[in-house]
């Protein structure tokens, strides 16, 4: 029997394999049946059907997706979710100006009547998983290529929509182990989220750039919002007569704590790992990847960190582009340096030849050359990966005038057929609210500046192949005078004068067409997109699609060939359970980590004054007085806490669990030499930082004065835990 045949009789759950207790991200259907087990073993006090369960209420019905890209919880039976401070800073700063400056000095909902809308927040609960793997094989068959990716998403769509048809659920399905399985997701989204509370900024991002993927941490990285719903409990846009959510389920939260080396785990949406790459992947993410966003980042970063400083209206403009941008930036400093210390090329190629010898000695030869047909493919797509990287940073993290100006391509190419329809007015009314919600965060010399310092790096930078003529010969004939042209090109562009542009658009005829039509940014940007599209966009794809095709087979070899070794999906943004305990480290010779931190370390690391290290003074009164309340541990004030669970980007905001399953923690970084475990995990390093769950409520209750939230909530004293539960009711919730 061939390998290949041998590979596609494996049961989907084999592909689960065990990990040890600190690797992995599991997806939370399939515990009973995995890992569960050695949970046990590890010591949490839970059922498998406490932690996820489609029959009745669970751990799982707590989970919340936050926007797009966070996690956030459950806290009390009243919608109440706690998420963390950079999840929420979009909102804070939205609600933020120099007159109610919520980013500096926080803000608190006292009543309900206080609590701010946010137009666009999403809150999203998992309804339930199911296993689609047979049904999405079937209908595959034996198609390859494009046509079996068609067959996949025509599949994928009918499976969504049996999903979902009668509800306002929404489903999707997506690929594990590079399409070896299928799991969909059946959701349920709330529109309605609203602001209830934030720490100011010396808290919430308190240590700033410098403590970022640092330990030892002590910042507040925590705010609380509420989901509103429908008098029914449904879900529904902004109303006023919308009330608080009633949830299926929300969190206890332990006043006893976590205690070094017990257990604790971590439940959320993970964004993305790569456990799987090839040695070729590997060499390219450090040695050209990575450098190339380091690059254009360190580049736009230093024009938004000196005008922030100089200006606190700027300060508040880019405060949460800033924060993306720069978070960014240092996480692949730390993969880097992970990466080559612990040898992470080397380690892949070291594997990759132990695989050749495992599949030779199979005697099974349509496989051998595998690894050469990837090497072959990355040496010839590396050109367009390398454009793509580059066009990404320029495009969304550079000078945003580019990107702006393509909120007009509908008005630009379709005037005509605007005004024959009668859209034009609601047209211009859809893009007068885009220009309030840019130009509220935008100035024009922050721009010009981030202009003049990425422009030069991408246009040298990008393969010269693959860039646009025309940008090519601006930049010649410019002679590589970037302030004079920046100057220039600012100077003509209607885009960077609101007030000359809302002028334009109040104007009648076709005279707004083309007026933006000619505009020096529009024509930029349309010459970039242009460009990719026809020289880059479908030989990418085409790549992608070649090796995932590569992969999928490597994937599977590597489970038959090694099973004496742990696999577990990769994180793809699905709820995923991981778990470890409360656990320091040592991460290099001569260091300790202990694994937690204290109120004390923040008054030691206190610089008054500083835009990373002031401390607010009613904090510093608390501290002083050492008056902690119920919140103290053993004396002490804890702050944040260390632990051995297998965290990446998307799992900021996640709860951190104790045995029982109630809220020790909130998830919010890794340690800098944790960063490279997106690629390569290794358990005794790699750490993931919570917030102190106690901490939290310290803040709120002591520091704002904001102990009517403490009240919603279930506060744990004793050795029990009793999941807070409620029953959907198809009756206003609200009728007396």
């Amino acid at each position: 029997m061939s390998i290949r045949y041998r590979i596609l009789l494996l049961p989907v759950l084999f592909l689960f394999a065990t990990a040890s207790a600190h690797e992995g991200m599991w997806v939370p259907s399939t515990l009973a049946k995995l890992v569960i087990d050695d949970m046990h073993d590890a010591g949490l006090k839970l059922s498998a059907e406490e932690i996820y369960s489609i029959n009745q209420s669970s751990l799982k019905d707590a989970i919340v997706l936050f926007g797009g890209g966070c996690t956030a919880e459950v806290i009390s039976e009243e919608g109440l979710i706690l998420t963390n401070h950079h999840c929420g800073y979009g909102q804070i700063q939205y609600h933020s100006s120099l007159e109610n400056d919520y980013l500096k000095n926080g803000f608190w909902a006292m009543d309900r009547s206080e609590e701010l809308t946010n137009p666009g927040l999403t809150a999203t609960f998992v309804v339930r998983i199911e296993d689609v793997t047979e049904t999405m094989m079937e209908a595959a068959g034996a198609l390859e290529g494009m046509e079996r990716n068609a067959a996949l998403a025509a599949e994928a769509k009918r499976l969504e929509q049996i999903a979902t048809n009668g509800t306002q659920y929404g489903a999707e399905v997506k690929p594990f182990f590079y399409g070896n399985a299928y799991y969909m997701t059946v959701t349920e989204t709330f529109n309605d989220v609203r602001l209830v509370g934030a720490p100011p900024s010396a808290i919430g991002k308190f240590g700033g750039d410098t403590d970022n993927w640092e330990w030892p941490r002590h910042t507040g990285d925590f705010s609380l919002f509420r989901i509103y719903a429908s008098p029914y409990n449904k879900p529904a846009d902004y109303s006023e007569e919308n009330i608080p959510y009633k949830p299926k389920a929300s969190l206890e939260i332990d006043m006893s704590g976590v205690e070094p080396g017990e257990f604790t785990m971590v439940f959320g949406f993970p964004g993305t790992t790569y456990q799987y790459l090839t040695s070729d992947a590997v060499d390219y993410v450090t040695n050209v990847q990575n450098p190339v966003r380091l690059a254009m980042r360190e580049a736009s970063l230093g024009v938004i960190d000196a005008a922030m400083e100089a200006s606190d209206a700027n300060r508040i403009k880019y405060a949460a582009k800033q924060s993306r941008i720069s978070n960014g930036y240092k996480k692949w400093i730390g993969q880097n340096m992970g990466l080559e210390r612990f040898r992470a090329l080397d380690k892949k190629k070291e594997q990759e030849a132990e695989f050749l010898k495992r599949l030779s000695e199979s005697n099974d030869k349509e496989y051998s050359d595998l690894l050469d047909r990837v090497s072959a493919l990355y040496a010839k797509n590396q050109k367009y990966q390398l454009a793509r990287d580059y066009l990404i940073e320029y495009f969304y993290y550079g000078p945003e005038l580019i990107r702006f100006s393509t909120n007009f391509n509908n008005l630009i190419e379709n005037y005509d057929s605007l005004e024959t329809a009668g859209l034009i007015e609601g047209e211009l009314e859809k893009l007068s609210k885009s220009m309030d919600s840019f130009y509220k965060n935008y100035d024009a010399s922050v721009d010009q500046g981030i202009f003049r310092a990425q422009s030069s790096i991408f246009i040298t930078g990008c393969p010269e192949e693959l860039m646009s003529p025309t940008l090519a010969q601006m930049a010649d004939k410019s002679g590589d005078d970037w302030p004079e042209l920046a100057n220039e090109i600012y100077e003509l562009s209607i885009f960077d004068n609101r007030e000359e542009l809302a002028e334009l658009l109040e104007k009648s005829g076709k005279k707004i067409s083309k007026t933006l039509a000619q505009d020096p940014f529009y024509l930029m940007a349309q010459e970039l997109l242009d460009n990719y599209n026809e020289q880059v966009r479908s030989a990418y794809g085409l790549f992608k699609l070649q090796e995932d095709e590569l992969m999928k087979d490597y994937v599977r070899l590597t489970m038959e060939l090694f099973p004496e070794k742990d696999y577990w999906p990769d994180a793809n943004s699905t709820l995923r359970l991981t778990y470890g305990k409360m656990e320091g480290s040592e991460p290099a010779d001569g260091m300790a980590y202990k694994p937690y931190t204290t109120l004390e370390g923040i008054y030691y690391k206190y610089i008054p004054g500083d835009k990373e290290f002031d401390v607010p003074e009613k904090l510093l009164e608390l501290y002083n007085n050492q008056d902690y309340g119920q919140y103290a541990t053993d004396g002490e004030l804890r702050v944040c806490i260390l632990g051995s669970n297998h965290t990446t980007g998307g799992n900021s905001g996640s709860p951190a669990l104790n045995a029982k399953g109630q809220l020790v923690g909130l998830n919010f970084d890794r340690t800098w030499e944790s960063t490279m475990s997106d690629i390569m995990f290794n358990p005794e390093i790699c750490r993931n930082i919570m917030v102190d769950a106690k901490y939290v409520l310290f803040i709120i209750d002591k520091f704002a004065g904001a102990g009517h939230l403490v009240e919603e909530m279930k506060l744990v004293y004793e050795d029990q835990v009793e999941l807070e539960t409620s029953e959907s009711s198809e009756e206003p919730l609200n009728a007396k």
